[in-house]
């Protein structure tokens, strides 16, 4: 292997096919472009033992043995379950609908809610995903199963994130459960998961409530 200049920059010599093929995975990762995964690639090699091992081994057992509910969403452990819709050990009256992960993991952070979630999966949009695709119909059955008495849409200020709420807003109006979304502090085109906390806390605390045809 070859390395060039002090910025972390290196040419990998062309019978390197892993290390070609690890750096075109790792940009593909939120955040990271050619370059840094380059330096990350270079970090990782130059300490396969403290790293690369248990990553490598972390990464099997994480493959095996996490998946996503298909009831509401989150991360479940294939020797547990699911800690957020079926093996809880207390009893809510509330459920907060975010569009992935990112926004669920923001909002447990800030310690602003307390109940269970909904990760939808996404949203409703043009570039392809459908309502049939996220995650709506068992949200209505958890609502009835569980008689859930608030439903708090945190979907982003986005078209998309508004379009994907209207939508739940209709098909829970059967349930007569109150609909609220977040309010202030939420900016027009602002995503759930790059909020700060007091932001959050304002959107929660200020959460209003929706009408729906059936009022």
């Amino acid at each position: 292997m070859v390395f060039q200049g002090l910025n972390g920059h290196f040419k990998i010599m062309q019978n390197l096919n892993e290390i070609e093929d690890l750096i075109k995975l790792i940009s593909k990762l939120p955040g990271l472009g050619p370059k840094s995964a380059k330096r990350i690639v270079l970090k990782l090699i130059n300490n396969k033992d403290e790293l690369v091992k248990p990553m490598a081994s972390t990464l099997v057992q994480v493959y095996k043995n996490i998946t996503r509910c298909n009831l509401c969403g989150s991360l479940k452990s294939n020797l547990e379950g699911c800690t957020n819709c079926e093996n809880t050990k207390e009893k809510f009256n509330k459920i907060c609908v975010v569009e992935d992960l990112a926004d669920q993991w923001s909002i447990e952070n800030s310690n602003i809610f307390k109940g269970y979630f909904h990760i939808l999966g996404g949203t409703i949009s043009s570039a392809g995903q459908r309502k049939e695709d996220l995650l709506i119909n068992s949200l209505v059955e958890r609502v009835i199963r569980e008689n859930i008495e608030e439903v708090i849409l945190a979907t982003s200020a986005t078209v998309e994130g508004q379009t994907t709420a209207y939508y739940i807003q209709d098909s829970l109006k059967q349930t007569k459960t109150k609909i609220t979304k977040l309010a202030q502090g939420l900016p027009v085109g602002g995503e759930i998961e790059s909020l700060d906390d007091g932001t959050l806390y304002s959107a929660f605390k200020n959460r209003s409530g929706i009408k729906t045809n059936s009022d």
